[in-house]
């Protein structure tokens, strides 16, 4: 039967958990109008997905729901670290990360800070402010199918609650709709890597007499290591409300039948150190740890994010981090091209540049798992060798290949030391920032978010940069914002005291720096150019695949 279409949108997001909300978010915020469709009734009850890293929490800070966020992380702002113990009685234990990010090597980094907030808390802020910023979004709400053409793609819709269907015409769709992505499926799109890992069976439970035993111990994740009783203990509220990883072995013939609340309890209770330990199941949900990469992101109009691209090792908090920054990387793409100031070329970069980043960032979580004996994971051979810091894969990742211009196409995606020096590809520098007067309240990634923008010194090479960049720009029609930098008077923001803004973007005063709308050094000059205008042109025309190959 053939359904007329009823609803007409530049965007259609599959999916309403935190990939896909984030997206919503993104796009409003960027002025793009979507509907969303997630088939369950609301946001996630599930206290999980706990761990948001500093790049994650830079691009909400940027979206301005950083404190939104922190708010609603308020009951574990105190938790840090990782511990390993046999029984939560035992007093013998080892702090496997003591704490997860030490604010001072962060804060050299980033206006941002690691923030333990889980997807039930987080989910919610996002959806305020996605429909605050124009998202529709509709739970109970399923994809039924699918097609596309040269223009679009037409997708059926149904209401789970009435059944009734609709018919949606979107430019794009994007699905982040989980690991067993239907879209992918349909799609036809294989993916790579060792495949599963282990299986647990989330358990949510009260505990009154938890915290007594806990004492001071205010860890993020507690890894129990009593045979026959080991698993994971997450605090929620850090009184009585508390989440239990217990492993499972389908692969042995365990079903989920098997985990009965009586075996639950008990295994609680064992892996406590205490017998009558009082706990009351709430809930149990299985979920499976897996390292698998989709061997396209991309296929026409349609695009992967999240778990539906990529699943990774829980260890680490990489999964969805990686995910909501694969749509703050498409988000402001599919914006350019909408609005017509980018060809369709730029789309095709988001796989380019994701990808690869991917691939690398879920052996290190799997590698994470090895590190920290994951309770469950039971590692083959091989595995070792020197690995990634943490802060480098959580905001050192870069492309080499893409929507750049001047990048190291044979450096690693992930770098074993962050290394943050206005590379092409790589995430610009953070300086505190000042306006004439004020005091030093800005970061230099709160200048990204909506267009491109050029940085600059002062003098006269300064000025032919921006004289060239509004010329430049008004040809293309390209909205480009550029901001002179310096310690002077006639400088439109100051660094803070002893900083200077060109050293620490591998550039001179005379130089200039163009940055992406997702924080991303597009391309930079080390000095001044005989014909700026020419140059700036040719920069802009490529990077945005307006008639020329970015890379060429």
């Amino acid at each position: 039967m053939q359904h007329r279409p009823e609803v007409r949108v530049p965007v259609l997001v599959v999916g309403g958990s935190l990939v896909g909300l984030s997206m919503s978010l993104f796009l409003g915020r960027l002025g793009i109008e979507h509907m969303l469709v997630e088939r369950h009734a609301g946001t996630s009850h599930h206290p999980r997905g706990r761990g948001n890293n500093v790049r994650t929490m830079e691009v909400f800070r940027t979206a301005g729901v950083g404190d939104g966020i922190r708010d609603a992380a308020r009951v574990l702002a105190g938790n840090q670290g990782i511990l390993q113990i046999r029984t939560l009685t035992d007093s013998e234990g080892e702090w496997l990360v003591k704490e997860v990010q030490p604010g001072s090597t962060a804060a050299a980094y980033s206006p941002a800070a690691w923030c333990v907030c889980s997807q039930n808390d987080l989910e919610p802020v996002l959806l305020e402010h996605a429909r605050k910023h124009g998202g529709d979004i509709r739970f109970s709400t399923e994809l039924r199918s699918f097609e596309q053409d040269a223009t679009g793609v037409t997708a059926v819709v149904e209401d789970r609650e009435t059944g009734r269907l609709q018919t949606v015409r979107a430019d794009y769709l994007v699905a982040a709709d989980g690991p067993r992505s239907p879209v992918r499926e349909a799609l036809g799109i294989g993916h790579s890597g060792p495949g599963d890992l282990f299986h647990n069976v989330s358990v949510t439970f009260r505990s009154r007499g938890l915290p007594a035993v806990v004492g001071d111990r205010r860890f993020i994740v507690c890894y129990l290591t009593e045979p026959g009783a080991d698993g994971a203990l997450l605090p929620v509220d850090n009184d009585e409300q508390w989440v239990f990883h217990a492993p499972w072995q389908p692969e042995q013939g365990e079903t989920l039948d098997d985990f009965t609340d009586e075996r639950l309890v008990e295994h609680i209770r064992r892996a406590a150190g205490v017998p009558g330990l009082d706990v009351e199941i709430t809930g149990k949900s299985p979920w499976h740890a897996a390292e698998r990469v989709a061997d396209r992101y991309a296929d026409g109009r349609v695009f992967l994010a999240g778990d539906s691209a990529h699943e990774m090792s829980p260890t680490g908090a990489f999964g969805s981090n990686t995910g909501i920054q694969d749509a703050h990387n498409l988000a402001w793409k599919l914006a350019a091209v909408l609005r017509g100031t980018a060809g369709e070329g730029l789309l095709g970069t988001y796989e380019q540049e994701r990808r690869p980043v991917a691939v690398a960032t879920s052996a290190r979580a799997s590698s994470r798992s090895r590190e920290h004996s994951h309770p469950g994971y039971r590692p083959g051979p091989g595995g070792g060798g020197k690995q990634s810091a943490m802060l480098a894969v959580a905001v050192g990742y870069r492309y080499g290949e893409g929507a750049v211009i001047g990048a190291d196409a044979s450096a690693p995606p992930v770098p074993q030391e962050l290394e943050l020096t206005g590379e092409p590809g790589s995430r610009a520098p953070h300086l505190w920032l000042r306006r004439a007067g004020g005091r030093p309240s800005l970061s230099t990634l709160d200048l990204y978010e909506r267009d491109l923008v050029l940085l600059t010194g002062t003098g006269p090479a300064a000025e032919a940069w921006r004289t060239a960049a509004g010329r430049a720009a008004a040809a293309l029609d390209v909205p480009l914002t550029v901001y002179a930098l310096g310690a002077g008077a006639d400088a439109e923001l100051q660094p803070e005291a002893g900083a200077d803004w060109a050293a620490a973007h591998g550039t001179t005063s005379d130089g200039a720096v163009l940055v992406r709308p997702d924080g991303f050094v597009a391309w930079r000059s080390a000095g001044a150019a005989d014909a700026p205008e020419e140059t700036l042109t040719g920069v802009l025309r490529g990077l945005l695949y307006r008639g020329v190959d970015a890379n060429g």
